[in-house]
């Protein structure tokens, strides 16, 4: 996909090495999200991906193909809509890298050229200052500002909303 990173959809196979990189994520991704951290919450996740509205991608190094994070196209709507929500998260240890940005890009080319969606939306936590910086140097735009918007970590979380339009 890129000089660095490919992407690829997440199968049984990843499980081991994917729940080991949660666990060791849990402080980095804090109150932003909840990644699959059980056999049991690992597999509802690969069940969810299968739907046809949604599509899981692994952000895995090129060279060695470690999982360094993961992007989530859900809620695919066709139509006149054409549009679908990212969800995305760095591995700990490979924050602050690029990787993460070249995923997102990845993604958004996907999702442009290969599904001729029109639209992405991001909906972000105000004081998560390192995801609306990823978004923002992808181009996505602000769009406006949701209340409570998502429940995360047993909590309705307010959030921003970032949104890419197709060329």
């Amino acid at each position: 996909m890129t000089a660095r990173i490919d992407l690829r959809p997440p199968t049984a196979l990843d499980q081991a090495e994917f729940l080991r990189l949660a666990r060791a994520s849990r402080v980095l991704h804090g109150a932003w999200v909840r990644a699959p951290a059980t056999p049991a919450h690992y597999a509802a996740y690969l069940r969810r991906m299968a739907q046809p509205d949604h599509q899981g991608f692994l952000v895995c190094l090129r060279t060695t193909r470690q999982i360094v994070g993961v992007v989530n196209l859900t809620h695919i709507v066709m139509g006149v809509f054409r549009s679908g929500y990212l969800g995305y998260y760095a591995f700990a240890g490979r924050e602050r890298q690029g990787l993460m940005r070249e995923g997102l890009k990845a993604t958004a080319r996907h999702a442009f050229t290969v599904l001729k969606l029109h639209r992405l939306e991001a909906n972000i936590q105000p004081g998560n200052a390192a995801s609306i910086a990823l978004v923002r140097s992808c181009g996505f735009q602000r769009e406006g500002y949701s209340p409570r918007y998502l429940k995360i970590g047993g909590r309705w979380r307010d959030h921003e909303r970032w949104a890419l339009r197709a060329s």
